[in-house]
Parts: structure tokens; sequence; C-alpha cells
């Protein structure tokens, strides 16, 4: 059964050499229930709504199959939050989504697959130490790259609720169909 296991908050702004300054990739799981809305889940923070934010990614989703990937290849724990996701699932390949797929989570909340994350340098500088170089490139390369979502209907979720794929588009494009690799 597909299902949630955490939901994600910023835990602190941190500073970043981007060019809003700061960045809100350091996220955590939240006890309990928590409201999900237009821009995500309540007391989340998105410091660049341009490139990493809006309704069209008022969440980010990561499969805790790619985290457990990634434990391996970079030889160290990566908890849920570490990707900067918002929701991290198990059970749901969300590489395999289509564009328009609808997911509900728990009784109410409704998300819909938007677009894949494009990783970008913030990404690469949390990552840091030796692996901070070419992490974009080998972060896209793996195509794990994880869903942003829009929210239908937002309420209240938890770690544990269920996801249950509500509508697939026919004919809509993969997830990883238009993503073009960085150079």
């Amino acid at each position: 059964m597909p299902r949630l296991v955490a939901v994600c908050a910023v835990r602190r702004l941190r500073p970043d050499a981007g060019s809003v300054g700061v960045t809100a990739i350091d996220k955590g799981p939240v006890d309990g229930p928590v409201r999900v809305g237009p821009y995500g889940v309540y007391a989340d923070v998105q410091a660049d709504r341009k490139h990493h934010g809006g309704f069209d990614k008022a969440l980010y989703a990561y499969a805790d199959e790619d985290a457990a990937f990634w434990e391996s290849e970079l030889g160290r724990e990566l908890p849920p939050g570490w990707f900067g996701e918002n929701l991290r699932v198990e059970g749901i390949d969300v590489n395999a989504a289509l564009i328009g797929e609808r997911w509900r989570i728990g009784d109410r909340v409704e998300v819909e697959v938007t677009m894949p994350r494009t990783p970008c340098q913030t990404f690469a500088r949390w990552v840091g130490g030796d692996d901070a170089r070419g992490w974009v490139k080998r972060f896209s390369n793996e195509r794990r790259l994880g869903p942003y979502l829009r929210v239908v209907r937002g309420g209240r979720v938890q770690a544990g609720d269920e996801i249950v794929v509500v509508h697939r588009p026919d004919g809509a494009p993969g997830l990883l169909d238009r993503y073009a690799d960085p150079e």
C-alpha cells in the first residue's frame, strides 16, 4: 500500500550563496496531522517562489525507495526532508507518474503532479563536501527526481496516511518524458 512516510516542513532558513540569500531546503518531519493548502504544508517556507514554489510547486514528493538508493551511493543516512521534500512517500513510483495524475492522501487531500524537480546549485550546496561537485548532473542522470505537486483539495495529512492514485490522464506525458538532462 502506498503511504506517506513523513510530512516535512522547514526547520530553519539557512544562509545561501544563491540570489535569494537564504534557502528553505532544510526540512524535517512534523508530528501529527498537518494542514495542507494552496501553497503547500502549513508552517513550511518557500524562500524562492519563482523557482521553488507557488501553486504548481506547492509540494515536493520524494520516494523512500529513491532516498535508499542515494543513501547507498553517498554512504550516509538521508532522513525525511533531506531532499527538501515536503512528502516522503513509499510504495509508489513517483518518477513513473504522469503529468496531471492525481493522488488522494489520507481521507481528503488531493494533489496533482505538475512537473519534475529540476535540481539546482542550492541543492548541490546543501549536499556539500565532495558530493557537491557534479551533483546536479549526477542527480538528474539517475532520473530519481520526484514530482512537484499542485494542491487540488486541501485538508490535513499525517505520516501513515494511504496514498491512492485517483486519476491517470490518458495520453499524458510521463513525469520524466520532457525532462532535459543538464549539460
